[in-house]
Formats: structure tokens, sequence, C-alpha cells
């Protein structure tokens, strides 16, 4: 046998089926692909509820299939390219741009391929920019975190958080850029883990002025890390994010290190509570986040246990959902401060006592009680001035 017969001998002679493979299928998913699935999420979605996800909730999963509707909406050429089925016309057919210069080439950079993360040369210092132009960069602009561990955990709290009601998302206002605060960027989460701020806002004599900027560190829950402008980072959550409040945990945190250890010598002045109402007033009952605050001398128990025969307590029981032992301050001048910080928000509401006469309690606020909690412990740390009460968005935001 010549050499090549012998080795047909050899293969062919494969009892155990050992050569006997098949290559394995490519199995890896594709940006195209994730995008086509994320696509007929938001349809099953139609199919389920009968309607468009909405992203003015607390459900993150519809804020996402929303947030990304948007997105889809304002770039659907790559949909349409991958041949979607758009069984409920949600996408506008949008034609493709015409290249028909070096500036059109330049524009058209979609995988930021001609961009920088900290020098671009298309940068402009003294071109008006556009919001869509913020957003992609915002995006283009991540890089894998490195320290990403320090912060996995808590994202996915807070994103509990978000789901079981602990948390919020409110509108996004540019008071609301704080170091350490959380944010939702196209249903996505970050945290704003750093602001240098490099140049003060100044106004000149000319005329002129400089912004408030400098270089910001974001964290987002994809394992990704920004360095973007303060100023950026505003843009693109005032086009389309919103800010995550704080909890009562927080608040209850904060406190023990704003007040320390209460020593022997220290005097108690009274309580601070804030309590919530039974009635069963459906003008009362309607009202969301509506809590009493005010100050005792004596057991909050004690001081409670006739309210409803009482026009202060709305005529009804009342229970005791936060209380405050104060130690050498005037008690009684922290509630005013308290009442005057959440003013705008005090009810208008009239009472009729047992003989039918009219009364109008003012110690009713339209508040939730993790920012009643913070206030007093910005009250205690000597922050409040700087802190005034937004009713529309029911938080504190800085003056």
């Amino acid at each position: 046998m010549n050499k090549e017969e012998i080795l047909k001998s050899i293969f062919s002679d494969d009892s155990f089926g050992i050569l006997d493979t098949k290559s394995d299928n490519n199995t890896v998913r594709t940006e195209s692909d994730r995008e086509l699935e994320c696509f007929y999420e938001i349809e099953a979605f139609m199919k389920e509820y009968g309607r468009e996800p909405k992203q003015n909730i607390q459900d993150m999963h519809e804020f996402k299939l929303a947030s990304r509707l948007v997105g889809f909406r304002e770039n659907p050429n790559s949909l349409h390219e991958n041949g979607v089925q758009d069984s409920f016309n949600l996408l506008p057919i949008k034609e493709k741009k015409k290249i028909e210069s070096i500036t059109d080439i330049f524009a058209d950079d979609a995988f930021s391929i001609l961009s920088d993360d900290d020098n671009s040369l298309f940068d402009l210092k003294h071109v008006p920019e556009k919001s869509t132009r913020m957003e992609s960069d915002f995006v283009a602009r991540r890089k894998p975190c490195k320290d990403f561990a320090k912060y996995a955990d808590l994202l996915k709290d807070v994103q509990n958080d978000l789901a079981n009601g602990n948390r919020t998302l409110v509108s996004f206002k540019e008071d609301n850029l704080i170091e350490g605060n959380y944010y939702v960027h196209n249903g996505v989460l970050f945290l704003l883990e750093k602001i240098d701020i490099t140049s003060k806002e100044q106004s000149f004599k000319s005329g002129g002025r400089t912004r408030k900027d400098g270089r910001t560190r974001c964290i987002f829950e994809n394992g990704t890390e920004s360095n973007m402008l303060y100023r950026s980072v505003a843009k693109v959550l005032y086009a389309n994010g919103q800010v995550v409040t704080k909890t009562n945990k927080e608040s209850v945190e904060k406190a023990y290190k704003t007040f320390g250890v209460i020593q022997e010598e220290d005097q108690t002045t009274g309580y601070i509570y804030v309590l919530k109402s039974k009635s069963i007033d459906p003008q009362i009952t309607a009202i969301k986040n509506l809590y009493k605050i005010g100050y005792s001398t004596i057991d909050i128990a004690e001081r409670i246990k006739n309210a409803e025969n009482e026009p202060t307590y709305l005529m009804a029981k009342v229970e005791s959902v936060a209380e405050w032992q104060c130690y050498n301050m005037n008690t009684q001048k922290l509630e005013g401060l308290l009442h005057r910080i959440f003013g705008n928000s005090c009810l208008e509401f009239d009472i009729f006592d047992k003989t039918g006469k009219r009364h109008t309690p003012r110690e009713w606020f339209i508040a939730p009680l993790n920012i009643i909690e913070e206030a007093i412990m910005l009250i205690i740390n000597g922050e409040i001035v700087n802190y005034r009460y937004d009713i529309d968005d029911e938080i504190l935001i800085s003056k």
C-alpha cells in the first residue's frame, strides 16, 4: 500500500467516532440581534397591555422599554436595515443621510471612530451643541470601570429600592446634580460618584460670563464609567433623564452620624414627631404624602391618645411614623423652622369640631417622609440654608 492508501485506512477505521466532529454554530449575539430582541420585547408589552410603555412611572422594566423606544424612534434606520417587522407601526421611516462633503462624513461618525476620550478634534467650544449630540457623546465616551466591584452591589440595591417603592424617580433639574446621587438616563441607572468643578460661574462687566463646569465620574450599572463634563451630564439628563430619590434608611444613618452619642450631662428638651392621619374622610385619604409635623414636651403616645377629638389632628386617630428626642435645643423653634421649609405645601383644609366650630389646622404638610427626615438632618448640620423644598417634585433642592 502506498502512503495515501495507508492514511485512508487509518481514518476510515474510527470505530469510536473520535474523528466524527461537527463545527460549533456561532452563538455570539450581535448589537443588531440585541436591538431586534429589545424591539420585539416592546411589541410583546403592547400586545399584553394594549398601550406603549411609559417613562414617568416606578416600574423600571417598563421605564427601560419606553426609553429604548424613544431611542429607536430617533434612529430607526438600523432596525429597518435589519428587516424588523414593525407590527404596530412604532417606527418612522427615515431617509438615509446623503454624504456629499467631508463635513457630512465627519457628522456621520455613528461609531465615534473619529472621537477621542479627552481631547476630541470635534469638541467645539464656541458652537452650540444639540442635546442629541450630548446624548451620543454620553454613551460614546464610556469605558470599562476597573473598580466596578466597589459599586455593583450599591447599584443593585438602588434598583431593588426602586422596584419596592423605597425610592422613586423625579424630574431632573440642574440643582439635583449632586455628588453621590443616583440618576437614570435612557433606562440605565448610574451613580454620580465625583464632581471636580474647575470653572465657577462668573459674570463680567463686558456682559460675558463663564459657567460652572468641570469633569465628573459617572459609574453605570452595566460596568462602564464616563468622565463627561458637568454641563454635558446636565444636558443629557434634561433631555432624557430622571433623579433617584434617597431612602428613609439613608436619612436615619445620616442622623446617627450627625447626633453622635448622647452624653449623661445632655438635657432632653422635647420631641419632634411626624404623624399620619387614620381619617376615613375621602378628602384626606386622597392626599398622598400628607403628614403632621409637630413638637411635644411629653411622650408622643400620651400626646395623641385623644386625637379623634382634637381639630389639630383632623378629628381622627393618627399614628406616629417618625420621632426624634431632642437634646440641648429649642424644640419649638426647630418645629417652626420645619414649618417654614415646607410652608408652600401646607394643607389648606377646614375641619369642624363636635360643636360645629370651624378650624384650619396649620401643621399638616404634603411632603414624603424621607424628605422631612432629610430636612431635619440638614437643620442639625446647618446646611438647610442652602436648600429649599420643591413642591412639584417633592424634593429638597439647592438654592
